[in-house]
């Protein structure tokens, strides 16, 4: 654990060679804080979405309006948390991109560096608009304003998993998990990720 302006703080959980800003596909999975059940319930395999949840599913959907260079693969919401692919495709994007059967666009370029020390990754400190993080944010956001107004308790946690998504065969793979994950959730409620 480092220390930042003399005070403890946890590591960051990103992968320090990448540019969140970059084109890619990216799983994400966003949790209640304790793991409480705001979303709804699981009945049969069936998620049935409270009316908290319902705002996860629309303000998840509205994500394109506010950040038009996003594309939006599988979605589920959970009980407690919420699992997503979110796919970043910038037109003007630097270097060269591997199409992946037009859900996602992985950069070939490798990482840059800034001019004046030689090991910053561009963008590590940069224009925070419009990565993955802005992303999840106004996503939080939008849902914790919706969810206070029904139950003031409403929280996150302060942190969320990414993964991300490097080829066709996984972007499958973890489609499927995320479109499978009510049925899955009684017969196996660890919720490990893919």
């Amino acid at each position: 654990m480092g220390k930042f302006q003399n005070k403890y703080r946890n590591e960051s959980a990103r992968a320090q060679w990448w540019n969140y800003g970059w084109n890619a596909a990216y799983f994400v999975t966003i949790c209640t804080k304790n793991r409480d059940h705001f979303f709804g319930r699981i009945s049969d395999g069936i998620m049935v979405l409270s009316e908290i949840g319902v705002h996860a599913w629309n303000c998840w959907h509205e994500i394109p309006q506010h950040f038009p260079f996003v594309i939006l693969g599988e979605f589920v919401v959970m009980p407690d948390h919420v699992h997503g692919i979110i796919i970043i495709q910038k037109n003007d994007a630097i270097g060269t991109v591997i199409e992946t059967q037009n859900f996602a666009s992985l950069s070939q370029t490798p990482l840059q560096y800034h001019d004046w020390d030689g090991k910053t990754p561009m963008n590590h400190f940069g224009p925070q608009s419009q990565n993955l993080a802005s992303i999840i944010r106004g996503y939080k956001i939008g849902v914790t304003k919706n969810a206070r107004l029904i139950n003031s308790t409403f929280q996150w946690q302060p942190r969320y998993h990414d993964h991300i998504i490097r080829n066709d065969e996984e972007f499958q793979r973890i489609s499927n998990y995320i479109a499978n994950n009510p049925r899955n959730w009684e017969k196996d409620h660890t919720d490990e990720y893919p």
